[in-house]
């Protein structure tokens, strides 16, 4: 059985980057999508509208544009240290993202993780339409899938750890044994257990009991 589960938020925790403003970029949208962005993360709107809303601003892209921002994300320092020494002690590193499989997907396998979970960007003759396919990842479905995740592990809730830094985080944080801010917005840093304002993602071990 694993000791605990780390479930990480993943746009400004997992990554340093948000992906949404990366692919805003290229379409030329990105100072309306980072305003939005800084509103949702602040509490100041409905996470599913104001993601619908960016997601609208990217309509045309071709889906080639995955391949042309990978190499501008850059995961968080301490992270690859963060998920070597949780495994070898038996744990379990999941991230739970409002962002996208598309983009998410090549990181998450590179870095090992045991579960990801993310929104799906609609696509259509291989251009993006403006749309999302599934279920939205929102704040309840964070939660949600921390529970799930614990479940299927076998792992008590009181033994789970949740990271994020935004508004969406907070209901994921409510549940879990351990809630961590990560370089925390306003509303996270009120309800967080832990803050870590330093982005070094190894921080997180000694809270763990996993280094001095």
């Amino acid at each position: 059985m694993a000791r605990f589960l780390v479930l990480l938020d993943v746009d400004s925790t997992l990554i340093e980057n948000e992906v949404i403003e990366l692919l805003a970029e290229e379409a030329g949208t990105l100072e309306e999508v980072a305003e939005i962005t800084f509103r949702a993360m602040n509490g100041e709107l409905d996470f599913e509208e104001s993601l619908r809303s960016r997601v609208a601003t990217l309509k045309g892209l071709p889906v080639s544009i995955f391949v042309d921002v990978a190499p501008r994300i850059a995961v968080t320092p301490g992270v690859p240290e963060m998920v070597a020494a949780v495994q070898a002690a038996g744990g379990k590193v999941s991230v739970v993202s409002g962002g996208f499989h598309e983009v998410l997907d090549p990181v998450a396998e590179a870095l090992g993780l045991d579960f990801w979970r993310a929104n799906r960007l609609e696509v259509a003759d291989g251009v993006l339409t403006g749309g999302l396919t599934g279920p939205i990842i929102d704040a309840k479905a964070k939660a949600d899938t921390l529970r799930e995740w614990a479940a299927e592990c076998d792992i008590p809730l009181r033994q789970t750890v949740a990271v994020g830094d935004g508004a969406n985080d907070l209901e994921m944080m409510a549940i879990c044994g351990l809630a961590v801010g990560f370089d925390a917005k306003a509303p996270v840093r009120d309800e967080a257990h832990v803050l870590i304002d330093v982005r070094d993602m190894s921080q997180l071990l000694p809270l763990l009991g996993l280094r001095g």
